[in-house]
């Protein structure tokens, strides 16, 4: 009735289990003084049994059952000396001793209990804490999951476009090549009436237009099996007579803006295996883009040169710097570069982009670098023996 009481209104169960206990020790401590000195042992091994049995029952702060043993053994020593001639010693000899081993030992129990149980409650709290942030995690988890499904879907869609537009594209530029072709062919035919200059550009847009027709069979090979490398035709060739090509095809474009390509191309034969047209493109590229950074009245220098087994090509401009931090972005991504002079037009770095990972692809190697001296671009391929 009492622990409904105080459950009912919230009071400390403690104060209860303390009002209990000490009724127990007060009727204790009056009992001893009434028990015959022979049954004396059997009263304290029972008393100290009602003890025992309260803290094994109990729970609460063992420092609670520590002062109830004392006040208990205080109630004993006190109605023992009030109501009993005998002295202490007679107390303690004749079941005393019991007692108090007894009340020592119930002491421990209530600290153990505790122990384990506040050992338990915090391994539950920090399990829940942890299952806390786990749900968090999990939540976390399904978003970020969730964001990467709809990014997905994103990049299917646009690789879907991708491809309709490569589709549509290649379809599109393999007609503008026929055409290409096809109205250079009919010019071949009155050859009679071309200067041999004339013959000779006639020569270059069916060299260029065929180079196109098989790099855009190349590609639309590497879309059609979705796959992300290039099959090279690797051949062998001369690669001087190749690069000496390429700076002919662009004599015009540099004289456009007046830049003179000085020609310091080996004379003799060097043979490569690699794919002719993708190194020539790598030439092209690289050459073009310097004639396009180049300001104009300037001097360009193109050198090949047999190093170590390797054949070495050198783009030199000594004219202003692009900047290395420039070549670099140009070099690794697309990336459009605007110079707030405008001294310099507008630059598109796809280009150099492309014959870096196309050289780097048929085992050569591309490098650059632009300081006070001006721009230098470099690119070296093995020489078969």
């Amino acid at each position: 009735m009492l622990y409904n009481l105080f459950q009912r209104n919230n009071y400390n169960y403690r104060i209860l289990l303390h009002f209990a206990f000490l009724s127990v020790s007060i009727i204790g401590a009056m009992l001893s003084t009434l028990v015959d000195v022979q049954q004396e042992n059997i009263f304290f091994l029972s008393y100290g049994a009602i003890v025992l049995f309260f803290n094994v029952q109990v729970f609460w702060e063992p420092i609670n059952s520590v002062i109830q043993a004392l006040i208990s053994l205080v109630l004993l020593g006190i109605f023992f000396r009030a109501f009993n001639d005998n002295s202490i010693e007679f107390f303690v000899t004749n079941g005393g001793q019991f007692f108090i081993i007894i009340t020592v030992i119930s002491c421990l129990i209530p600290n153990a209990r505790y122990k384990v149980l506040e050992r338990e409650v915090r391994t539950q709290l920090l399990l829940e804490k942890s299952n806390n942030q786990l749900k968090d995690q999990y939540r976390d988890i399904i978003q970020k999951n969730n964001i990467i499904d709809e990014q997905y879907e994103r990049l299917r869609k646009m690789d879907e476009q991708k491809n309709s537009f490569i589709n549509i594209a290649g379809h599109d530029l393999k007609n503008l090549i026929g055409s290409i072709i096809m109205s250079n062919n009919m010019v071949k035919e009155e050859d009679y009436r071309l200067s041999s200059d004339q013959r000779e550009f006639v020569d270059y847009i069916a060299q260029s237009a065929e180079k196109m027709q098989y790099m855009l069979s190349k590609l639309m090979d590497v879309k059609e099996i979705d796959s992300p490398e290039i099959k090279y035709n690797l051949e062998i060739f001369d690669i001087n007579a190749e690069v000496y090509h390429v700076l002919r095809g662009l004599v015009e474009t540099a004289q456009m803006k007046n830049i003179q390509l000085v020609d310091n191309i080996l004379k003799l034969p060097l043979n490569v295996r690699l794919d002719k047209v993708f190194a020539g493109q790598v030439f092209q590229n690289l050459l073009s883009n310097a004639i396009k950074f180049s300001q104009t009245n300037n001097k360009i220098r193109v050198v090949t040169t047999l190093q170590h087994q390797k054949f070495v090509l050198e783009i030199i401009d000594k004219g202003t710097p692009i900047g290395q931090e420039e070549l670099d972005l140009m070099f690794n991504k697309l990336r459009t570069l605007n110079d707030a002079s405008n001294s310099f037009e507008s630059r598109l770095g796809l280009g150099l982009s492309i014959a870096k990972l196309m050289a780097q692809d048929m085992g050569g190697d591309l490098t650059y670098r632009s300081d006070d001296d001006g721009n230098y671009f470099r690119v070296e391929f093995n020489v078969i023996s």
